[in-house]
């Protein structure tokens, strides 16, 4: 598909996304470079893996070898604006410039295509389909939307198999360049409403997702989603222990080491799974990867030892102190059903402990459209930290701040602060239960604070 294609130019590099791409040009022997705004860990990595990246936009910072238009594909990311230096350098020297949902669905169409969709849950599912099929015969190339831990990469390649697993993101209607064989959809709440301006819309590009699966192709549902269906899909439910579900668990025991539940399938009963992570939320995501392997064909055997060595996915109820005076767990949870899920699933496993939650809400658009909706979901906790809004690609909005979700709360003990006061408002508290929740960079104080929990051991 890439034969003529000498080199790969990423703008947006590090994002997690385009790093996946990058890493699986890499593996297809191209030359890879890019530009990002900021030096990151994983833009660390993606250099230590021999790509070229630069963090000033200059144009005389490109590698000459990456100026062929004949030769040289040029990818980049929605978040990069319009009048981008390196964007606007390469579309007037006639190169092939394309937006990194477009690279994707050429390279996911090119094989047989697994899609998971979903406004949360699709990179847990992925991550840990991507586990299952990588211990069978079937193997695959999957696409993930964070780091494996089992991986240590958001990308898995296997040059032997014909499956492309990838993520379906809704954000910006990427998701509408891939046409699986195989389609998951785990939730479809209101989101990116900047994009799709009202949730209607935003379920009619699901649906249009949908009637992309090939013919003959499988849907695969969490049970309670009603969009329309195309007659020529086969369509199976997946859910956390609902018996009306084709595919679900029962026998659930969950605790601080991981879990152990039976999986109900439509032509099987799978008792004695274990699960290397814990929480009802990874059951249930369990449950979905499950679905999609259970269609495809994989034995008993594969799900028992996959899913037993399954090690989690970072930032995604990722436990990073876990002892008898404090837990710590960091989360992407950035839309309040995902916070939801995250409080929810604590509380079931520490009853009786009481719950710090420090949140960075991501987007003006997202806090304005959802400040109610997160004044609930963070009212779940005992205790709250808000950090201020991370703008990402957004500009401020007048008049959107934290200040509107933290007047939503309702539990006394809550404090809104910048985040140059974050240490020192954590150790005033002294937390028992610890959470970190966002999508923005607050995983940059991840370290900091489990090196700074561990230190009072």
């Amino acid at each position: 598909m890439w034969a003529n294609l000498n080199s790969v130019y990423f703008i947006g590099v590090g994002g997690i996304g385009m790093s996946a791409l990058a890493r699986y040009f890499v593996s297809q022997s191209k030359k890879v470079a890019g530009y990002d705004r900021v030096s990151t860990a994983l833009t660390d990595e993606l250099i230590r893996e021999g790509i070229h990246i630069h963090f000033e936009e200059k144009i005389s910072l490109i590698p000459k070898e990456f100026k062929d238009p004949e030769r040289t594909l040029v990818i980049y990311t929605p978040a990069i604006p319009e009048s981008s230096q390196e964007l606007n350098y390469f579309r007037r020297r006639g190169f092939r410039v394309i937006k990194r949902a477009t690279a994707l669905g050429e390279v996911f169409n090119s094989g047989t295509g697994i899609g998971i969709a979903g406004t949360h849950g699709k990179t847990s599912v992925s991550t840990m389909l991507a586990e299952i099929l990588s211990h069978s015969k079937l193997g695959c190339n999957a696409f993930l939307g964070g780091i494996s831990k089992n991986f240590n990469s958001n990308v898995f390649i296997d040059p032997g198999s014909k499956i492309i697993l990838a993520e379906a993101d809704e954000y910006d209607r990427s998701f509408l360049t891939l046409f699986p064989d195989i389609g998951l959809i785990t939730a479809m709440d209101p989101d990116h409403l900047d994009i799709y301006q009202s949730y209607g819309n935003l379920i009619k590009a699901f649906e249009i997702f949908i009637s992309q699966i090939r013919e003959k192709g499988k849907l695969i549902l969490k049970y309670g989603l009603h969009p329309y269906i195309p007659e020529h899909l086969s369509v199976f439910t997946y859910a956390l222990n609902n018996p009306d579900a084709h595919y679900y668990a029962r026998d659930i025991q969950t605790g601080p080491n991981g879990c152990r539940f039976t999986i109900v399938t439509p032509g099987n009963i799978i008792p004695g799974i274990t699960l290397g992570v814990f929480g009802e939320t990874n059951i249930e995501n369990a449950v979905g990867a499950v679905a999609v392997a259970d269609q495809l064909g994989i034995i008993p055997e594969i799900l028992f030892k996959s899913l037993a060595e399954f090690k989690g996915v970072k930032r995604r109820f990722d436990v990073h102190v876990y002892t008898d005076q404090t837990v710590y767990i960091d989360d992407y949870a950035h839309h309040p059903r995902e916070i939801d899920s995250i409080i929810n699933s604590v509380r079931k496993i520490f009853p009786g402990k009481k719950i710090t939650g420090i949140f960075q809400p991501h987007l003006y658009s997202r806090t304005k459209d959802f400040a109610v909706e997160f004044g609930k979901s963070l009212s779940l906790l005992d205790e709250l930290i808000l950090l201020d809004i991370y703008p990402a690609r957004e500009n401020p909005v007048p008049g959107v701040d934290s200040k509107l979700i933290f007047d939503q709360v309702e539990i006394r003990e809550k404090v809104l602060i910048d985040k140059k006061q974050l240490f020192r408002v954590i150790r005033e508290r002294d937390p028992e239960i610890l959470l970190t929740m966002g999508a923005g960079d607050i995983d940059q104080f991840v370290q900091p604070i489990k090196e700074w929990l561990m230190s009072k051991r």
